[in-house]
């Protein structure tokens, strides 16, 4: 039979005792930190990360932080590296052992194994006076005081404190390196982040018809554009720059005005001052103008050259929004 809880206060206090502890790391914080960072940047080897238990799940998750943000790093599960996976760690390589006591049976036959092989270790534990943190170059101090768990034993705010820590290294060496969006977009090509980071107006707008009219055009003519080309607008030119844009919503508000409109051209129902947009442009910048500005296309131009539409749904439709 389950124990009626009430989940919210739970989830409160537990968000609460986190948050506390990782607010208290800061005190901890030694000049190993600085050392720690220099360390890992000027080595020629990549870092290491390994633990036993929920401490490797975590250092899972720190690899794949420092990987993206340009450090290179490497996973080893601490109790397979004693049973072959050793061979992982080379010459140059930097071991970062994550650990909440620090004298768990396998990091006691591991640690002797890295130092015979002269590899730097980085000691990232919550206990001081721990065989790990003894025999370590440097020392990351992540004690918290007590678990979010309720009997003290699952471990919930130790492997906080360790993400954390994690995080606070992998900025700390992207700010060293100067490591900017499009290093970043390099290392995300994928998904709708790097995207963002990378794709361009112009390689969506290829994708679409190329609509135009010009300002003496008729009304007719101007709806056959639009529909044909399927983009809800078209750009008006005076034969040679681009003067107006029309769109769906201009013949919306044409046929509530006038009744008839056989006579009027595209000039008669165009706005003027179209706004635009070039096509190195990030597409993201596009999504940016569109929301500023209500509307959903701008025209692409180079110079004075209309070279095309952008779309919100084609923005949309790679995930940017």
């Amino acid at each position: 039979m389950s124990k009626k809880v009430n989940s919210i206060a739970i989830a409160r206090r537990t968000l609460i005792a986190e948050s506390k502890a990782i607010a208290a790391l800061e005190q901890y914080l030694t000049e190993d930190f600085n050392d720690v960072v220099e360390t890992i940047y000027q080595s020629k080897g990549r870092l290491i990360i390994t633990g036993i238990g929920k401490s490797a799940n975590i250092a899972t998750k720190i690899v794949a932080t420092f990987n993206s943000t340009g450090t290179p790093a490497v996973f080893m599960h601490a109790a397979d590296a004693i049973h072959g996976d050793l061979g992982t760690i080379l010459q140059d390589d930097i071991v970062l052992c994550l650990s909440k006591s620090g004298n768990t049976p396998e990091i006691k036959v591991l640690i002797p194994l890295i130092k015979n092989s002269g590899n730097k270790i980085i000691a990232l534990c919550g206990n001081p006076e721990s065989y790990l943190v003894a025999q370590s170059d440097f020392y990351i101090n992540s004690y918290v005081k007590e678990e979010a768990c309720p009997n003290n034993l699952a471990p919930t705010t130790s492997t906080t404190a360790q993400l954390v820590l994690g995080d606070a290294l992998a900025i700390s060496l992207l700010e060293k390196r100067g490591f900017n969006a499009k290093d970043f977009a390099k290392y995300h090509p994928g998904g709708s982040l790097g995207k963002r980071l990378y794709l361009r107006v112009r390689d969506l707008m290829i994708k679409n018809q190329k609509p135009l009219v010009k300002q003496t055009d008729y009304i007719k003519d101007v709806i056959l554009e639009i529909s044909s080309k399927r983009l809800g607008t078209t750009a008006v030119t005076d034969g040679k720059s681009i003067v107006g844009i029309i769109t769906d919503g201009d013949l919306r508000r044409m046929l509530e005005s006038y009744k008839n409109i056989e006579s009027l051209t595209a000039k008669d129902i165009m706005s003027s001052n179209p706004k635009t947009i070039v096509e190195d442009a990030l597409a993201v910048d596009a999504l940016d103008n569109m929301r500023h500005h209500n509307i959903t296309q701008l025209l692409v131009v180079s110079g004075d050259d209309y070279l095309g539409v952008i779309h919100l749904h084609d923005l949309l439709n790679e995930g940017i929004y």
